[in-house]
């Protein structure tokens, strides 16, 4: 089986180099492809991917000339994908590569045709960050699965697994943030068997680096309403 790690990439200079380094030395017993997509870099990202293609041979770099969001540079990384498993990375550090054989294990038990990481179940390791963030992460991930009639703890979380066939069978539309609604809803929709296991988390501050904001947060609860009453 082949596995395809798809990483969406914005302004990630400093962090990069060092996430790919820990997504390559995990071992999940499955050939591997790490697909790039750069969208709209400006900070020397756009300088860097050429050196990290030559360096590693599993890597593919695809780049949006104009920044679109990260739905639409996951939208790309999902058509290069020819795994039979697809699993989504960020590339700022914020999460840790050696849970992979933990949200790989439901799939390849047959038991699971999607599998999320949670911040929230418990038994990884979690830095202390924004109180405000978790309430809107609490708040949101409740209404989404109030409209979708499933149970998940942590919609918006970056680690998302699935098989590719399934992925690629989804007409995904949003290109930012909305992404993580969208997807959630038309999985459920689906009837997709989705697992849920505890991931490790180590967050940014926005001195940091970090980019999600206020306003995603409004467009996340249109997203929800939207794909509850429409595809």
């Amino acid at each position: 089986m082949k596995l395809s790690i798809v990483i969406p990439v914005y302004n990630e200079v400093n962090t990069l180099a060092d996430l790919l380094d820990a997504v390559r030395d995990v071992d999940t017993g499955l050939d591997r492809e790490i697909i790039l997509i750069d969208d709209g870099s400006t900070d020397g990202t756009r300088d860097l991917l050429p050196e990290l293609a030559k360096r590693y041979p599993d890597v593919v770099v695809e780049l949006h000339e104009i920044n679109q969001g990260k739905g639409a540079a996951l939208h790309s990384g999902f058509a290069k994908a020819s795994g039979d498993i697809v699993l989504i990375q960020d590339a700022d550090l914020e999460y840790d590569p050696q849970d992979y054989p933990r949200l790989l294990a439901p799939i390849l038990q047959g038991r699971a045709d999607v599998v999320y990481g949670s911040r929230f179940l418990g038994g990884g390791a979690h830095r202390v960050v924004y109180f405000w963030h978790y309430v809107g992460n609490k708040f949101l991930t409740m209404l989404s699965n109030m409209m979708t009639n499933i149970n998940l703890t942590d919609m918006e979380v970056c680690y998302k697994v699935f098989k590719r066939e399934l992925l690629q069978s989804l007409a995904l539309k949003e290109k930012r943030f909305g992404f993580e609604v969208e997807i959630t809803a038309k999985l459920a929709r689906s009837k997709a068997v989705i697992y849920e296991v505890p991931i490790n988390y180590y967050g940014r501050s926005y001195e940091e680096g970090k980019k999600i904001t206020w306003k995603d947060g409004f467009r996340a609860i249109w997203c929800i309403f939207k794909y509850r009453i429409t595809d």
